[in-house]
């Protein structure tokens, strides 16, 4: 059975911050809040507690969720390699609407899906998230919505879609808004646009310089191995601009929702 805590009161606050950390680390699944939409969260590292959230949304392994962190040192630990610009997009953004693709390491023994070998990374600018993000570690999380329904802005929403699905529920009031996170691909040589969102693509290019997008030229594209588009958090249909068709020679990627 679910339960619901209402995190504008501190004492509901810190019960329901407890409640969280232990349903994640029995393998259950939970909802926050983030600075974009509501998101549902279960242990990164846990491959039953992912499966359980793929499940819950009605969504397949072709889709993984990505992960959120709390911190930038829990993310460098994630990925292989950030490149030549992640570090910089990381300093100027995050906290905040940005997601960033990048190899994943290696070493870590964990299952999101049919990644090949990517991941899916951001911090959420959201006092509530990131305090429990701090507890729990990185967490798998997609927004908090059946698939293909609109991505939940508050914690009501998304009972009525997931119910008892989901064992413990943090409502920290309507979500920051529901723009979705800018996603940019860095496993190339050359960063990629894969998604236009909240932070606009002149920001992200006046720290690149060189930002590849949809309207590139095949030629312009660097060669590198087929990679999978993560999905992300927040269910809509997709837009020509969310769903890049991609030649041979980019990395392939999965058409994902507007998940944030």
């Amino acid at each position: 059975m679910s339960r619901r805590y209402d995190c504008s009161d501190p004492m509901e606050r810190t019960r329901g911050i407890a409640e969280a950390m232990s349903a994640v680390r029995r393998g259950e699944l939970i909802v926050l809040p983030t600075d974009t939409v509501y998101g549902v969260g279960a242990d990164a590292f846990t491959p039953p507690a992912v499966t359980a959230l793929l499940e819950a949304k009605g969504r397949g392994r072709e889709m993984p969720p990505p992960v959120l962190v709390g911190s930038v040192r829990a993310a460098a630990a994630l990925v292989e390699d950030l490149g030549i610009y992640g570090q910089d997009l990381i300093d100027e953004f995050w906290p905040g609407a940005l997601t960033l693709v990048c190899r994943a390491n290696p070493s870590l023994v964990w299952d999101l899906g049919e990644t090949k070998g990517t991941v899916a990374i951001r911090m959420p600018m959201h006092e509530l998230a990131v305090e429990l993000l701090k507890e729990t570690g990185p967490l798998a999380v997609s927004s908090a919505n059946l698939s293909g329904q609109p991505a939940a802005r508050n914690a009501g929403e998304a009972e009525k879609m997931l119910g008892d699905k989901v064992s413990v529920y943090l409502d920290g009031g309507v979500s920051g808004h529901a723009d979705p996170s800018t996603i940019v691909d860095l496993t190339g040589s050359v960063p990629r646009l894969l998604r236009a969102g909240a932070i606009p693509e002149d920001k992200i290019r006046s720290v690149v310089g060189v930002l590849l997008t949809d309207e590139d030229e095949p030629a312009e594209a660097p060669s590198e191995p087929e990679t999978p588009k993560p999905s992300l958090t927040k269910d809509e249909p997709p837009k020509a601009s969310d769903a890049p068709a991609e030649p041979a020679e980019k990395p392939s990627l999965i058409k994902p929702p507007q998940d944030d």
